[in-house]
């Protein structure tokens, strides 16, 4: 028996290793050549405390108060040296990835699929030549083929699988949106590097909100193919705006998904005032189902600034708190883009 843990630097690298049976995370972490903060690995100097933010485990009794206190114990803190996992687990590391010896993973692949499938989004599919780890909603590094730029992208594809998808943002003018619409080809070779960001689906305990602006609805295609294969009981809303009718794109996945996740369902908004679809205006002006609960429900958000500002603005100005609150700003290299 062994089990999979997700390491989450401070520097948002997620670096998995395998964890056996009755292994500490700190000695698994280093048979993978990581090397975690560690001092004294006795449970005395407290210097490779961390968090178990996913997952259960035992700490045994062989640690000191000094370094790890029964109040820190029971807020899910851990120390590596003395957790041993009973299932898979993510948990925090409060160092940068670089001052672990490791840093993110690369992996090659290989262009299977580019759609333009409308006029603001590109789907791109990848056929990686190695397994990917990554939780659903994090977000890898891809290199521009021809450059040394870099561009970052949510998967939208299923964690565990090497047929990776991404919906990406068409900018006019932009390095990697040039490549996809003018040159790339199916065969095409590309440099992935990852996972990194924090932005991801945690253990579902409570109804879910989740808010997508844009491309910014790629993290949660990959969180509602989890939710598929693990299946959930507790309920599951998207409301998933855009600016004009044309943006709106994977409408028919989200119904697909609707049918196949009896928990879930979803609204489409568009800003424009002057369209004809059903809702018109911001993802807040739709909150009607939301499964708030007076605070009983755990909140993703993921789209431009603007948007990510004014539903930060909403919760605050109804005096709500959700239980938990993770939400990510993604925003195009157009000042780099433009200039390339």
């Amino acid at each position: 028996m062994s089990y999979n843990i997700a390491l989450n630097f401070e520097d948002g690298v997620t670096r998995f290793i395998n964890c056996n049976e009755g292994e500490t995370v700190l000695d698994a972490a280093y048979r993978n050549q990581i090397n975690l903060p560690m001092d004294c690995s006795d449970g005395v100097c407290g210097t490779c405390k961390g968090a178990c933010q996913q997952g259960s485990y035992e700490l045994g009794d062989d640690y000191i108060e000094e370094a790890l206190t029964e109040d820190e114990a029971e807020q899910g803190m851990i120390l590596t040296c003395q957790m041993v996992p009973s299932s898979d687990c993510v948990v925090s590391i409060p160092a940068a990835s670089t001052l672990c010896k490791t840093g993110q993973l690369e992996t090659t692949g290989t262009v299977s699929e580019v759609n333009l499938i409308s006029p603001s989004a590109i789907e791109l599919k990848i056929t990686a030549d190695a397994d990917i780890a990554f939780l659903p909603g994090q977000y890898v590094n891809i290199t521009v083929p021809g450059t040394s730029e870099t561009r970052a992208y949510s998967f939208s594809s299923r964690p565990g699988s090497r047929e990776l998808s991404f919906l990406i943002r068409n900018v006019p003018g932009g390095l990697m949106s040039s490549w996809l619409v003018g040159q790339a080809k199916t065969g095409d070779k590309v440099t992935l590097a990852g996972p990194m960001g924090i932005f991801y689906l945690r253990p579902v305990g409570r109804p879910l909100l989740m808010l997508a602006g844009g491309t910014g609805l790629a993290p949660f295609l990959s969180m509602l193919e989890h939710l598929k294969a693990s299946g959930s009981s507790q309920p599951v809303h998207l409301i998933y705006g855009v600016t004009n009718d044309e943006d709106l794109v994977a409408v028919e996945a989200l119904e697909a998904y609707a049918a196949d996740i009896e928990s879930f369902t979803f609204k489409t908004v568009v800003a424009d005032a002057q369209s004809g679809h059903p809702r018109t205006g911001y993802v807040t002006n739709h909150m009607e189902d939301a499964p708030i609960n007076d605070g009983d429900v755990d909140v993703y958000l993921c789209g431009p600034p603007p948007m990510v500002d004014a539903v930060l603005g909403y919760f605050r100005e109804e005096g709500i708190e959700p239980a938990s609150f993770h939400y990510e700003r993604f925003t195009p290299s157009v000042a780099a883009e433009e200039a390339a």
